[in-house]
């Protein structure tokens, strides 16, 4: 098993990628180049930075990965609200997908703080 793998941060982002796959293949198909597509790229972006990061060196470097996936779950935010509000997604789901998204970022926020601490 990789380092990054270890991370419940890493595991939880992977399995949450999975999960916005699965709910943007309701989206309509005029989306696919649009929110489909963003929220795609945004979603992958958040373990596949926490694993880089996880490879480099230095922690400053790492943690300067961590703050790009805290960016990209940012991003999402803004994409599922706007998903709810278009009607692609119910509010159900949608405070679903935010809380989750909560959790993720406070594992990064958490691994930030403790990279930190060991500096």
């Amino acid at each position: 098993m990789k380092p990054h793998q270890k991370l419940n941060a890493w595991v939880n982002s992977f399995k949450f990628v999975k999960t916005l796959y699965e709910t943007t293949n309701t989206f309509p198909a005029e989306e696919k180049f649009g929110l489909t597509s963003q929220i795609r790229r945004a979603a992958v972006s958040v373990p596949v930075n926490i694993a880089e990061g996880s490879a480099r060196k230095g922690k400053k470097e790492f943690i300067q990965f961590l703050y790009i996936s805290l960016g990209s779950l940012t991003e999402l935010d803004t994409l599922i609200l706007l998903s709810c509000d278009l009607g692609f997604i119910s509010s159900d789901k949608t405070t679903l997908l935010i809380n989750e998204m909560d959790s993720i970022g406070k594992m990064i926020y958490g691994l930030i703080k403790k990279l930190e601490g060991e500096m």
